[in-house]
């Protein structure tokens, strides 16, 4: 399990963003601030995010993502998709169609690094989900390893209906949450899907009254954090690796993981 130094976050960054980021403990919580325009995201949003997540040490074992106000995020600001709106100096997504394919790539990528790191299998992630989560806010909450939704909640992959793709790394985890033929339904017709719904395909945990939303949230990562952070951290990585991986080889994983595991408690023991 490879990890990297932590860098210090830019305060100046975050404000630019409407992120807020707060520490007790091991858990860290990330909040999109920006209640007035329902948390809508835009290239900034993603590179901090990215930010964020490069900034967490080790000693960090669960990792919350919420949205200010009644929304969690109605996805991608609009504005970034209009030339005659964009601010001088501020990165936009139009941007991208000044560049060469080679550029466009590298630059999606970066922004994609918002979204990756929350599967870091040194923490998990969950997200905390009220009101709309619609595109990249949809992508955001399925970057998570958890989900929990207030009863308000509304899921929505809006890409194809403004002619693009979801390209914020949700593919994958929608179609490993609810198969192949579900996920192609959801993001070519960018249908809703409430809470309720939303459990019952297995894309969230629970759904609660949303004033319940908090406290729900709060047992959950209490209980996450009660076991040993070496055996969460292991089994995660397990489980990432579970479903691409033969046979043969996950065995030699779990046993490589558990060799560790009893290390570790013997020399605890000892200690």
């Amino acid at each position: 399990m490879t990890t990297a130094p932590a860098v210090p976050l830019d305060p100046d960054l975050l404000a630019a963003a409407h992120l807020r980021v707060d520490r007790t403990g091991p858990v860290v919580t990330v909040t999109l601030d920006r209640p007035e325009a329902r948390n809508a995201q835009t290239p900034t949003t993603w590179r901090a995010l990215a930010a964020v997540g490069a900034s967490l040490d080790d000693d960090v074992r669960v990792v919350v993502l919420r949205g200010a106000g009644a929304s969690f995020s109605a996805g991608l600001d609009r504005s970034m998709l209009d030339p005659t709106r964009s601010a001088p100096g501020v990165e936009s997504v139009v941007d991208l169609l000044a560049m060469d394919d080679a550029g466009m790539s590298a630059t999606i990528d970066d922004y994609q690094r918002g979204f990756t790191w929350l599967r870091d299998p040194r923490w998990v992630s969950v997200a905390a989900v009220q009101g709309h989560a619609i595109g990249a806010g949809f992508q955001l909450a399925l970057s998570c390893d958890l989900r929990v939704l207030g009863d308000d909640a509304q899921l929505c992959m809006k890409e194809a209906a403004l002619g693009l793709v979801p390209d914020l790394t949700g593919t994958k985890p929608l179609v490993e949450a609810v198969g192949y033929a579900r996920a192609l339904e959801i993001c070519a017709i960018a249908r809703v899907v409430p809470a309720e719904e939303a459990v019952s395909i297995g894309l969230a945990l629970a759904a609660v009254p949303t004033d319940q939303l908090d406290d729900t949230v709060a047992h959950l990562v209490a209980a996450l954090v009660a076991p040993m952070s070496g055996a969460v951290r292991e089994t995660k990585a397990l489980l990432l690796s579970a479903s691409s991986t033969p046979l043969e080889e996950q065995r030699r994983l779990e046993r490589e993981a558990q060799g560790r595991r009893f290390r570790e408690l013997a020399a605890l023991a000892g200690a």
